[in-house]
């Protein structure tokens, strides 16, 4: 049997990764761990109606941001494309509207993992809170910590930034990506949704790794042994934050469901006591 020394932990990795149901059922049973946090948000409104009040702070500037976005979309895309100047019309619009495309993507991604990041420094009390109200419900917090308020708020900031700065480097290659005819527009989204839903999932846990005194590298290790679960929450966090206020009215619950997603790869239980 392989267990593995996390924290104050001993979490045996190899039963946690064991495809019980297979990666399809997992998968679904991450997309199930957002539908649990969205019923608890219904069972508490008065505390996750505070966690929307940081989301709306940060929503308004990113709005704004991805508007402008939009707005300028058309410059940037001749910006890039000045090979195409001398194209008849057809060809040199086409390959603008690809470019386009691609800018839109590259901003809706990076939008969505940067507004996660800022909301959940803002509203890192709200949101501590919120986790340790789900843990109550499930039998309380195996293994806690006492970990400082500023302590775990300059921790919780410096573990985003590095996550948002991967998240550029793997950002780039999809825009690059994003230019080829049919893929670009097709499968390069697909990639897109799948590997910002795994930096939301691996961002999202954040508070309750932090309570039990663990840092990014373990819970990301920990989340790799059952991928496709953090990848199916992180897919529907994802898509949910597409929506118009999406991210605004979703944030808590997915705060919520990250809780139940982290107890689960742990190996603790997810049922209520």
């Amino acid at each position: 049997m392989c267990r593995r020394q996390l924290g104050s932990a001993i979490v045996d990795v190899t039963s946690i990764a064991k495809p019980v149901t297979g990666a399809a059922g997992r998968f679904f049973a991450g997309v199930g761990l957002l539908l649990r946090g969205i019923g608890l948000y219904v069972r508490s409104p008065g505390l996750m109606l505070l966690g929307v009040v940081p989301a709306l702070i940060s929503g308004a500037f990113f709005v704004s941001a991805f508007a402008a976005l939009v707005w300028f979309v058309d410059d940037l895309a001749a910006l890039v494309t000045p090979f195409a100047d001398d194209w008849s019309g057809t060809w040199r619009g086409l390959v603008r509207v690809v470019a386009g495309l691609a800018f839109l993507g590259l901003g809706g991604l990076l939008g969505v993992l940067t507004f996660t990041a800022v909301t959940l420094v803002i509203g890192d009390p709200f949101y501590e809170k919120i986790s340790e109200r789900v843990e109550e419900r499930l039998g309380g917090t195996p293994g806690a910590v006492d970990v400082p308020f500023w302590s775990s708020l300059r921790r919780s900031l410096a573990d985003s930034v590095r996550l948002v700065a991967l998240s550029v480097l793997v950002g780039i290659p999809l825009f690059l990506a994003g230019f080829i005819p049919v893929v670009g527009q097709t499968v390069v989204p697909v990639i897109g949704a799948a590997v910002g839903g795994w930096f939301l999932a691996v961002e999202l846990v954040g508070a309750p790794f932090y309570r039990r005194g663990m840092r990014l590298p373990e819970r990301r290790s920990l989340l790799k042994a059952d991928r496709p679960t953090a990848l199916g929450f992180g897919v529907a966090v994802f898509v949910c934050f597409l929506i118009p206020l999406g991210a605004v009215l979703v944030m808590p619950a997915a705060v919520a469901g990250a809780t139940l997603l982290a107890r689960r790869s742990l190996g603790q239980s997810i049922q209520e006591s």
